[in-house]
């Protein structure tokens, strides 16, 4: 057996096997030899070497996404670290365990005007749920072990982005046959002071039970097979209404999905009679806009968030938060619920048949855009497939359209960046037998293009790219268009992903119309020998006034 002859890299190469976290993420460079060869000369690891660091943690974070445990990413010293810093937020708003592991120089050399040094401590500090500073004094072997155990028992109890920053002395590639931790060495075990009282607070009960207006809202959350259960045998009381989100994975006839058709248009009267007395939340981040604004306007008397981590007051009217598992809370509520008379279900279901009416009239006539494409790509997404969208007017897009319920969805809703969404969704479908189809807009595509420049990309991931020339979004927000500034907001150009797909090995299909569309969504998603990129090039600008259009027929 090889080992490193620094004894930081032992270190965590023995607390990952303790651990059972096998997924390491590698980012070559020099001052993280150590590192690379302790993990690359163990048959337990799945080691993957990502060039490009912002894609090499966004990948790690698809992974880590999909599997709900720890991933290792680690980069050389120097500004290589730095690069991993918009995948730590994403996985710290997020709720995403990702352990970074940086290399670093010898606190002497810091500040001395060395290459590749800057001050690498505590740099995620503002995002991450831990920092371990380890030292590099082979008599400091306590202090680093507790610090390594520290971290690692926090990124899986509390599901979040830690960071350990090791220095490593010269020389680098120096190997040994035994190690230096005893095969005796045991770490500790995870505690599990970090978990909450598992029963609901009076109170919480207390303002459900005297409601006959109560809202659930789902936001970002993974396919919970039994809250999807419970929420739908609340979903028969006439005083609840359910509202979910395309990324919260939950589906019911009595849920409304599509919540951005029903209340876009509404007026404050239609709003004010529609608001909730109680409301409950959970999972991660909302998307649409447009029902934030509603509930911050029309604000509920209580609000509990449902979360075993943190409860944001996105309302400004938080009650408190109830720090439990959601389907043990709902379990609890359903046993212990109340029964009143209420009409507040019936009138948000009335609302969602003359909204789908309207949504299928104007799908019949609607001209080729962005909207038509969706239209038409969300009829033919096969079934069982996992679903990756870019953000944008990508996820907003996809909101207004009831997906199949064996579909499985993600986005990167933590920061909602454009940034690393082509390379979450390829270290995601690594993770599963799964056809995953990735569907993103140009700039988000082109941004991250850095993503393809990865040797383990699936034979059966695909990519649809609407290309609208640029930033389409801002054509349909109502500030951009009347600042005259409109091409420092979007992004306009004529690029095409044609060669990069020839340079990375896709397949390729470019169309321009929903006639040639539907022809090739045919043969898109069939098995091939190379992965597929579909790219759709809609026209500029016709997109917003078609969306406008669309939403006016829904008053």
């Amino acid at each position: 057996m090889i080992y490193s002859s620094q004894i930081l890299a032992q270190l965590l190469e023995k607390n990952c096997v303790s651990r059972n976290i096998n997924k390491i993420v590698i980012s070559p460079g020099s001052r993280n030899a150590p590192l690379i060869i302790e993990f690359t000369n163990k048959s337990f690891f799945e080691a993957y070497s990502i060039v490009d660091e912002r894609c090499a943690a966004f990948f790690a974070l698809g992974m880590a996404q999909q599997t709900q445990q720890p991933v290792v990413v680690f980069c050389t010293s120097g500004s290589a670290l730095l690069n991993y810093y918009p995948a730590v937020a994403e996985a710290f708003y997020s709720n995403i365990p990702l352990i970074i592991v940086s290399a670093d120089r010898p606190s002497n050399k810091i500040d001395i005007a060395d290459g590749q040094t800057i001050r690498q401590k505590n740099v995620f500090a503002n995002h991450s749920l831990y920092n371990a500073n380890l030292l590099d004094a082979e008599d400091e072997f306590a202090y680093n072990v507790a610090e390594i155990e520290k971290a690692i028992a926090i990124a899986i109890l509390k599901k979040g982005p830690v960071h350990i920053n090791m220095p490593f002395e010269e020389p680098l590639y120096k190997t040994v046959t035994t190690s230096k931790i005893p095969d005796t060495f045991k770490f500790d075990k995870i505690s599990d002071e970090l978990k909450q009282p598992n029963t609901i607070d009076s109170n919480v009960l207390d303002s459900w039970n005297a409601s006959d207006k109560k809202m659930i809202l789902v936001g970002t959350h993974y396919p919970d097979k039994e809250l999807n259960k419970l929420l739908s045998i609340l979903s028969e009381d006439d005083s609840v209404i359910v509202l979910t989100e395309t990324t919260s994975n939950l589906h019911h006839p009595n849920f409304i999905n599509t919540i951005d058709n029903l209340i876009f248009s509404l007026s404050d009267d239609q709003l004010e009679f529609l608001k909730p007395d109680c409301l409950i939340t959970l999972g991660g981040m909302v998307v649409s806009k447009r029902v934030k604004q509603f509930l911050r306007q029309f604000k509920p008397q209580h609000h509990w968030h449902v979360s075993e981590f943190t409860a944001p007051d996105t309302y400004f009217c938080l009650s408190g938060q109830v720090a439990m598992p959601s389907a043990d809370f709902f379990t609890q509520l359903i046993e212990n619920k109340s029964t009143v008379e209420s009409h507040f279900k019936k009138d948000w279901l009335q609302r969602k048949m003359f909204v789908e009416q309207a949504h299928n009239t104007f799908m019949e006539k609607v001209p080729f855009s962005d909207l038509s494409v969706f239209n038409n790509i969300n009829k033919a997404l096969p079934k069982h497939i996992m679903l990756q969208l870019a953000n944008s007017s990508v996820i907003r897009y996809a909101q207004l359209f009831h997906l199949d319920k064996t579909i499985t969805v993600f986005c990167n809703r933590g920061t909602s960046g454009i940034d690393g969404s082509t390379s979450t969704a390829i270290g995601a479908a690594l993770t599963t037998k799964q056809q995953t189809v990735f569907m993103t807009g140009d700039l988000s595509f082109f941004y991250d293009s850095n993503a393809l420049w990865n040797n383990y990309i699936p034979t059966n991931f695909r990519i649809i790219l609407i290309n609208n020339g640029g930033g389409g979004i801002f054509r349909i927000l109502p500030g951009p268009q009347t600042t005259k500034a409109l091409d420092y907001f979007e992004a306009p150009h004529n690029l095409t992903a044609e060669h990069l797909c020839k340079m990375y090995g896709f397949e390729y299909t470019q169309v321009g119309d929903d006639a040639t569309l539907n022809t090739s969504l045919e043969h898109f998603f069939k098995e091939s020998p190379q992965p597929k990129l579909l790219e759709v090039t809609t026209p500029r600008e016709l997109n917003d006034k078609v969306l406008k259009d669309y939403f006016k027929t829904l008053n």
